[in-house]
């Protein structure tokens, strides 16, 4: 899950404001991650975005925006270059730095890729740096407009189609993308590094990756995206690039406690999560669990609801109490499936209770038992699942005693 996508805006390398979108985690962020997109794209390109979102559902807040001159950002295209690219990227985690905190995550695909190589050692906060698809030399995008090479040179400039769109490209953007050299910036930046490529890929090829590879210190990683395109247009292979960049960049950040003291065997802790009404962080020992109520009713679905707990409770006791007397009885049951279900029903309508008016909570419970078992057996495992310490307490007088902690 999640939270919420907001619009900022902020100034970019050369002072003009620059269009981004912060996707956010539930709760606390673990790191603050910055995402660079590939030549002439813009910040809602699919792999920008779902591997924003990615990262996100995993407890990172993402900043992805648009380059000088591209989507909703100011600026003509034509004045920018790979520099301004990358000096774009130092502003922008300026801007992480004094609004919220400094990126620890930086990302880039394809040549955005390039471009975090180039600015992360202008970004002392980042510890981890990943691209995708990038190219190691810059000139590498020389090849999406060759044609119009000797009117650039002739003209100083030419109008180019990239991507079914219409851009100037200038003799300045050609000079500088020429005396791009990464080698030095890989080898220097000091910062864990993540290189994902795929070995199909026919807009920058497997060839890229190993200079980069090669050109970087350790720690360094690489990782095959099989046979995804270079533009990620996959929603798996997007969700797949999240989910590894999420486990390999958590190694090289510090831990992010919840602030709750595991409380002893037999007692749970509940806090408030602090992002908004519902969400509660639920401490049993060591374990962590989220509970949250549904969207329709003002949650974020960001985990079960208290009943869902309830029923979780009452459900896991009468399974394992079932698997306890099978073992002991030597009975052959392969596996028990409880299945439960909460509402509220007319007091008239249970001959059984002693509440005889208004309405009354039940509980329906289906148990599944699996295996070579005969009726008699079958029997007595249902005898026995009514017999489950919280099935009992559930029948029983509970009194709960509250006290204000001053």
């Amino acid at each position: 899950m999640t939270g919420r996508s907001e619009k900022v805006t902020f100034p970019g390398a050369d002072g003009v404001m620059l269009a981004g979108r912060l996707d956010w985690p539930l709760g606390t962020p673990r790191a603050f991650a910055l995402f660079a997109h590939c030549f002439t794209c813009s910040k809602d390109i699919f792999a920008a975005s779902r591997v924003a979102q990615g990262l996100a559902a995993r407890g990172f807040a993402v900043l992805r925006f648009d380059f000088t001159g591209l989507g909703a950002s100011e600026g003509e295209f034509a004045n920018t270059n790979f520099s301004s690219n990358a000096g774009d990227l130092v502003a922008a985690a300026a801007f992480l730095r004094q609004t919220y905190d400094a990126p620890k995550l930086l990302v880039g695909h394809s040549l955005g890729g390039a471009a975090v190589l180039k600015a992360a050692p202008d970004i002392a906060e980042a510890v981890a740096v990943a691209t995708i698809g990038a190219p190691f030399d810059p000139e590498h995008v020389k090849h999406n407009f060759d044609a119009k090479i000797d009117e650039i040179t002739a003209d100083g400039e030419a109008r180019v189609t990239l991507a079914g769109r219409e851009f100037c490209i200038k003799q300045q953007f050609l000079e500088d993308i020429a005396a791009q050299s990464l080698g030095d910036a890989i080898a220097g930046m000091r910062k864990a590094l993540l290189v994902m490529h795929s070995p199909l890929d026919e807009t920058v090829s497997i060839d890229n990756a190993s200079g980069i590879f090669l050109a970087a210190k350790h720690p360094k990683s690489f990782v095959s995206l099989d046979d995804a395109d270079h533009l990620l247009t996959r929603r798996d292979d997007a969700m797949y690039v999240a989910k590894v960049l999420s486990a390999w960049a958590t190694r090289f950040l510090p831990e992010l406690g919840d602030g709750l003291t595991s409380p002893p065997q037999g007692e749970v802790t509940v806090r408030e999560a602090g992002e908004g009404t519902f969400p509660q962080v639920v401490a049993a020992g060591q374990h962590r669990i989220r509970a949250d109520e549904p969207e329709k009713v003002g949650g974020t679905d960001s985990g079960p609801d208290p009943y869902s707990f309830l029923l979780a409770g009452l459900g896991a006791c009468t399974s394992m109490t079932i698997r306890m007397y099978a073992e002991r009885k030597g009975y052959p049951l392969e596996r028990a499936e409880v299945r439960l279900k909460h509402g509220k029903v007319h007091a008239t309508d249970c001959d059984e209770c002693e509440t005889k008016s208004g309405k009354i909570d039940k509980i329906e419970r289906e148990i599944e038992l699996l295996g070579p078992l005969n009726g008699e057996q079958r029997a007595d495992l249902m005898r026995i699942a009514d017999r489950c310490p919280v099935h009992r307490t559930l029948h029983s007088e509970i009194w709960i005693d509250s006290t204000l902690v001053e």
